[in-house]
């Protein structure tokens, strides 16, 4: 193989990955990548954490951000993708509080802390062709901040699971982001279940070590982690 060939094979990886450099809420989106939201680890190779029980599966994060975002309880939200979502797999967003005294700027996110609040699953046509919620497009799901989210400083977390190669152990991609935010106008719900991250995940978790062939109505794929909270 000469290196032109080579560099074109790198050049072509690369561009099916992604980061996640930039929350939208309601239609307004960050004022510049990584304002709000922590740079991550791989924004310039682009690459997946493939062992969900390594300590980057929180936030991948490189360094913290310099600023907080102010979000809305009931906001509609998203992030922009820096290359095309191509890879099958869920989209998942997740929330944890910021401990009285501290700051969603430095707060590192650890312990039972994190709550879901979304998650997405395919739909199966009478072909057998599977579709996710998103793929191919340059932004992820909307997602829906629960209304009754009490008021405070949060780390917001998305992850997109890439599935193509999850029938092997630790094939599964995952990219994700966690912004500073700060959520007002909420109400007084009680967030739950609680994980860890790491910790919530195993590699054999059936929404990880998953053969997409044999997703089916009859047997349907079941996202990893705890179950939505919605208020």
């Amino acid at each position: 193989m000469n290196i032109l060939a080579s560099l074109l094979i790198v050049a072509t990886a690369v561009q099916a990955h992604y980061t996640f450099p930039r929350l939208v809420v309601n239609g307004e989106s960050e004022e510049a990548d990584w304002w709000a939201t922590r740079k991550t680890k791989n924004a310039d190779s682009k690459q997946g954490i493939e062992n969900p029980t390594s300590a980057d599966i929180r936030c991948y994060s490189s360094q913290n951000a310099a600023n907080v975002a102010t979000v809305p309880a009931g906001a509609t939200i998203h992030y922009i993708s820096t290359q095309q979502v191509n890879h099958p797999g869920p989209t998942q967003y997740y929330l944890a509080k910021v401990p009285e005294g501290q700051s969603a700027s430095s707060w590192d996110g650890s312990g039972n802390v994190w709550f879901k609040i979304h998650t997405t699953t395919p739909t199966i046509d009478s072909n057998k062709q599977m579709t996710w919620p998103a793929q191919n497009e340059y932004v992820l799901t909307n997602a829906t901040i629960p209304a009754a989210t009490p008021d405070g400083e949060y780390l917001l977390r998305v992850e997109q699971i890439a599935l193509h190669l999850a029938s092997q152990p630790n094939g599964a991609q995952f990219y994700l982001s966690c912004t500073q935010i700060k959520i007002t106008g909420g109400g007084s719900g009680t967030p739950g279940p609680l994980v860890a991250l790491p910790g919530a995940y195993k590699s054999n978790d059936p929404g990880i070590l998953v053969n997409l062939g044999a997703i089916s109505a009859e047997s349907p794929y079941v996202p990893p982690g705890p179950a939505v909270w919605s208020g």
